[in-house]
């Protein structure tokens, strides 16, 4: 049985717009061919981030750079390392993702910026539909974080898709790709600020500057986008 697991994180939410917080809605999808085994690649990433001082960790990537909650200890180095370790095991696995980004001052309430996210994902399913199809299993990984987002997602996903079911009772320290749908959602904040050169000093701590977020990360994640 062909089985794909997608697995989903968001930033932003459903509120009135307000251009001095959350300006982008941000979500991404980890698209994971079950047929495609990834047990050694997180085991080596938990090896990694224990030899971090991190054991059974679950990665979140914005308070990592703000040096927030766990990481208010941690130099830039240290955080930089964890970034990095999650990073790579993305890059390396068999994995894909998508990402949607949304201005907020173009959707400025829940009804029309849950309109706009139904109408993408809705022309992404279909435009890939024969990809999407092929699989005899399509479950999604939310956590349930929104529940605007996990009803547009489920009804969309269940609408397209006759193979589709979502798994209930997700957290991400049981699912590694949901910290990796996080950190992709990060990257995209990330990336909309390098292309305004507007990288907080937190920010640079972790990434150095536009130029080497920009080779280091942005560009080398970018060959990991489904196409």
């Amino acid at each position: 049985m062909k089985e794909l697991s997608i697995f989903v994180d968001e930033s932003g939410d459903f509120g009135e717009y307000n251009s001095r917080f959350a300006p982008q809605y941000v979500f991404s999808m980890v698209f994971h061919e079950q047929d495609n085994d990834i047990e050694d690649s997180i085991k080596t990433l938990d090896r990694e981030m224990a030899n971090l001082g991190f054991f059974n960790h679950v990665v979140h990537t914005s308070p990592l750079i703000r040096k927030e909650e766990v990481y208010c200890n941690l130099s830039p180095n240290e955080r930089r390392a964890i970034f990095t370790k999650l990073f790579f095991f993305f890059k390396s696995a068999p994995l894909t993702y998508k990402s949607f980004v949304f201005e907020r001052k173009e959707c400025t309430d829940e009804e029309s910026l849950k309109g706009r996210i139904k109408t993408s994902l809705e022309r992404f399913l279909m435009d890939n539909y024969d990809y999407f199809s092929s699989f005899d299993k399509v479950i999604l990984y939310y956590d349930n974080g929104q529940k605007q987002l996990a009803s547009v997602l489920t009804e969309v996903l269940g609408e397209k898709l006759l193979s589709f079911e979502r798994k209930l009772e997700v957290k991400p320290y049981k699912y590694k790709l949901l910290q990796v749908a996080d950190m992709i959602c990060t990257l995209e904040l990330l990336k909309i600020k390098a292309d305004k050169n507007s990288l907080t000093e937190s920010e640079k701590s972790i990434f150095h500057s536009v130029r080497d977020l920009k080779k280091d990360f942005l560009k080398k994640i970018k060959l990991k986008e489904f196409v």
